[in-house]
């Protein structure tokens, strides 16, 4: 067996070392030189093949500095390389969201349908109304002149008149809470609900012989109402050249709409969106912008059935 003299051991692991140093050297020279006008983007490097040619590999490898950001995806990363490297790995899309940790986001889900008035709760107060007007007829007796439907209804529109000769919603909802019977038309637990639901059942009323659309009736207009003979129509609602029967709903980013009476009502809640402030802006921009769309449709599609009647 050899035995190696300690200099001259040393002498072959030096030179060994700095032929492998040279080696990498020349490795690297040549890599820099072949990557020299190679742009891999973000999460890449440029690395060569074994035929000397240039290609774009995942980095290996991110610098450990520390400076933590949140990607679009929600996750924290360290750094910005080892989001870019995660995107490239996974082969997906990931953008940084925000400098900093991921901040827990609240899950959004879609709101509570709007207090609507339905057809049905418009009809069940109608005829709750007019139950209750027609138990008031007093037929005519031997020596006394009774009263007959169309004359109590002018008693009551003269009493709740303010003297324009036309009732108006708050007129028209004084005139409808007289009646216990007739307030009572839902079962919310919530008085203040209720008391909303009435209201928009006496708009929906009125909606129905309100000829000239001014949100009034005068006593013509009162009388077709509530006239126990009229049968009201049912409406739908238009949404993209299709139509919708009365209670259909459809959902807004974190809004609800309901078709209500023939028309889209919605709710109204500002959508989780980033954290900065443009960004909020131009969520609340957007988020007006949708509830609103399907009431654009509704009047579109009622101007064009005025235009399709007038033509007719």
């Amino acid at each position: 067996m050899s035995r190696c003299v300690s200099s001259v051991c040393n002498s072959s692991w030096l030179s060994l070392l700095h032929l492998k140093e040279s080696v990498k050297g020349e490795e690297q020279r040549s890599k820099s030189k072949i990557c020299a006008n190679v742009f891999c983007g973000a999460g890449r490097e440029c690395a060569v093949t074994e035929k000397g040619e240039p290609t774009c590999l995942c980095i290996e490898q991110c610098k450990p500095h520390k400076r933590p950001v949140c990607g679009s995806n929600g996750k924290t990363y360290i750094n910005h390389c080892e989001l870019h490297r995660d995107a490239c790995l996974t082969g997906s899309k990931i953008q940084v969201d925000y400098d900093g940790h991921c901040k827990e986001k609240k899950s959004v889900s879609p709101s509570a349908s709007p207090i609507v008035c339905y057809q049905a709760n418009r009809d069940e107060l109608r005829r709750r109304i007019i139950q209750w007007l027609e138990a008031e007829i007093i037929p005519d007796g031997w020596f006394s002149k009774g009263s007959n439907y169309s004359e109590i209804l002018d008693k009551y529109f003269k009493n709740f008149d303010n003297g324009d000769s036309h009732l108006d919603s708050s007129e028209f909802l004084k005139f409808v809470e007289q009646n216990e019977t007739a307030i009572n038309i839902t079962t919310y637990a919530d008085q203040e609900n209720n008391k909303l639901l009435r209201g928009l059942c006496v708009d929906a009323l009125i909606e129905l012989s309100d000829e000239n659309a001014d949100w009034k009736l005068n006593f013509q207009e009162f009388l077709k109402c509530l006239n126990p003979s009229f049968n009201p129509p049912e409406k739908k609602c238009a949404l993209e050249d299709e139509t919708y029967a009365d209670g259909a709903e459809t959902e807004v980013d974190c809004n609800r709409c309901v078709c209500s009476c023939g028309h889209w009502v919605c709710t109204a809640m500002t959508c989780d969106g980033k954290t900065q402030k443009g960004a909020q802006t131009k969520t609340q921009e957007e988020m007006t912008r949708y509830v609103q769309e399907p009431q654009k449709h509704q009047e579109t599609a009622e101007k064009a059935r005025k235009v399709n009647t007038k033509e007719v």
